[in-house]
């Protein structure tokens, strides 16, 4: 989720003690990906649906750690590998189901109609973005971009989220949740316009290929 160089320098100097001690004790990558993936699911789908926004978000966030961590210690170990990326890229999916559909819950068993259909489109929009992504490069096109990236739908989702439960906890759990629901109104609006932006680079791309270019001539033998 960094992917800004100076804010990923910033945060080492707290991820780089944890994962040395990490593998001091025999905890491998792997193990803190499904680890951190387990926790995010589980919080959400047992906060959220309970309207306990507040320590369901701060909880979900301790577990995204891991997303810094996994990577951290793979690099240390020198074992980084198309494996681990695969994963790892994977299991973020099953996470980011669990986080919209937790509230997909809230919504749902409590008769929300507008807050149900808005989440229920940023449920299947973020999976059909990022199959589009997958297919997309096994075509050899590139579907990167859009405005509402993952990064963009967890951070909006989580946010607000947050803010409704400060709302809930200030005035009453019973009122209506205007805050979450204007959110996910929103959300599923960003992540149609990012399907749109992405089908229309591929399309693109896939019926206006880049012509091959020719590698230069070069005196030197084959490697």
């Amino acid at each position: 989720m960094l992917n800004n160089p100076n804010a990923r320098h910033g945060v080492a100097k707290y991820v780089d003690p944890v994962a040395r001690g990490l593998i001091r004790i025999g905890v491998t990558p792997d193990m803190v990906t499904y680890a951190g993936t387990i926790g995010v699911a589980a919080t959400a789908l047992w906060f959220f649906p309970r309207g306990e926004f507040v320590v369901g978000t701060l909880v979900i966030l301790l577990f995204v750690f891991s997303d810094l961590l996994d990577g951290t210690m793979a690099r240390m170990l020198g074992t980084a590998s198309p494996w681990g990326n695969f994963l790892d890229s994977t299991l973020d999916r099953l996470a980011d189901g669990a986080i919209f559909g937790g509230i997909l819950i809230f919504f749902a068993t409590r008769g929300y109609a507008v807050g149900t259909a808005a989440m229920w489109v940023v449920t299947v929009g973020a999976f059909v973005i990022s199959y589009a992504k997958a297919r997309a490069e096994s075509l050899g096109a590139d579907a990167k971009g859009g405005i509402a990236e993952r990064a963009e739908r967890q951070i909006w989702i989580l946010a607000l989220a947050f803010v409704q439960g400060i709302v809930f906890i200030v005035q009453s759990p019973d009122g209506y949740p205007w805050v979450l629901t204007v959110a996910a109104v929103i959300l599923a609006i960003l992540v149609i316009i990012t399907i749109g932006q992405r089908f229309n680079k591929i399309k693109g791309q896939l019926h206006h290929p880049a012509a091959p270019q020719s590698a230069p001539e070069s005196d030197a033998g084959p490697a």
